[in-house]
């Protein structure tokens, strides 16, 4: 079957040379997490993508200090942020997406499979019916080919799932916002090993978004410093990915990465985070309501299968 999604975004990225977005990346080194500001030069309209809120698990206090430089970038410039998006329902950050929001504007984001996210997350956690597990905690849910613009700049939804069921890669002009599906061709891909995670489906991810143009840009969400680099970086392109990734490189098979993938997933630890970012992230980064004492609480599940 020709996918014409890939087509699309394949001329898209093409026809993108005179309209390339404008894009300021954020560090935040506690989490290793890139957040991204993509805008259009022509009339000043942006995305913010993969925002981080700051949070203390010890004392369980959240701060705003990442998000704080973003809104201090945006509006120095001068900026109209229509989108706050999220790649996937993130398990090593909190998203800032509503304390963004109410400071800039902007639609909360993500794809369609959240539900399935939601689902099996509201249920480990037993979360009461306030949670109404529809996506309906999020602004707009995409689907695989939807488009819409950044100001004059077409932006393409690709569903790319493998990490979680809901990984999305935004192609906006000649850029790609990759999320957790793919990392720096030295640091390789993402984990499958999360609920709905599946490493044949990432691989399948990975290949279609290497079927973009070489020269498309593409944006990571984490670097993690591998062993013999003294510098984080966050953009590659396709060529370099499909010469030097060491996970899905041009030759290697399907049943090679999810042989190597299923093995490395079995001795990587569960992320610092992963309980407050999922209860949040599931939310579309809203935090739990107060209880009757006026806190807000999280959970932690005790010797859950």
């Amino acid at each position: 079957m020709t996918d014409s999604v890939l087509m699309h975004a394949a001329a898209q990225v093409a026809d993108a040379q005179r309209k390339s977005p404008v894009i300021k990346a954020f560090f935040d080194k506690d989490t290793f997490t890139v957040t991204y500001v993509v805008r259009d030069p022509e009339t000043k309209s942006a995305a913010i993508v993969d925002s981080v809120c700051n949070f203390d698990p010890a004392s369980g206090r959240t701060t705003y200090d990442s998000a704080d430089a973003v809104i201090a970038y945006v509006q120095d410039h001068d900026l109209e942020v229509e989108w706050l998006l999220e790649t996937h329902a993130h398990a090593d950050h909190l998203s800032a997406a509503p304390y963004l929001q109410e400071k800039l504007g902007g639609k909360i984001a993500i794809g369609e499979h959240i539900v399935t996210v939601q689902n099996v997350f509201g249920e480990l956690f037993h979360v009461g019916p306030e949670f109404q597990r529809d996506g309906s905690d999020f602004d707009h849910l995409f689907a695989d080919g939807d488009t819409f613009k950044i100001g004059n700049i077409d932006v393409t939804v690709m569903h790319v799932p493998g990490h979680t069921p809901a990984c999305l890669a935004y192609v906006v002009g000649d850029a790609v916002f990759v999320g957790d599906t793919m990392f720096m061709p030295d640091y390789g891909s993402a984990r499958a090993d999360f609920p709905g995670g599946d490493a044949r489906q990432l691989f399948r991810s990975l290949r279609r978004i290497l079927e973009l143009p070489a020269t498309t840009r593409l944006f990571m969400c984490h670097d993690y410093l591998p062993e013999g680099r003294d510098k984080y970086i966050w953009e590659t392109t396709v060529e370099a990915e499909r010469k030097h990734n060491i996970h899905a490189h041009d030759g290697i098979t399907e049943d090679e990465f999810v042989t190597m993938r299923e093995a490395r997933d079995k001795t990587l630890d569960m992320p610092r985070l992963i309980l407050p970012s999922v209860q949040i992230n599931m939310r579309a980064g809203h935090l739990p309501p107060a209880e009757e004492n006026g806190v807000q609480y999280l959970k932690l599940p005790l010797n859950a299968v």
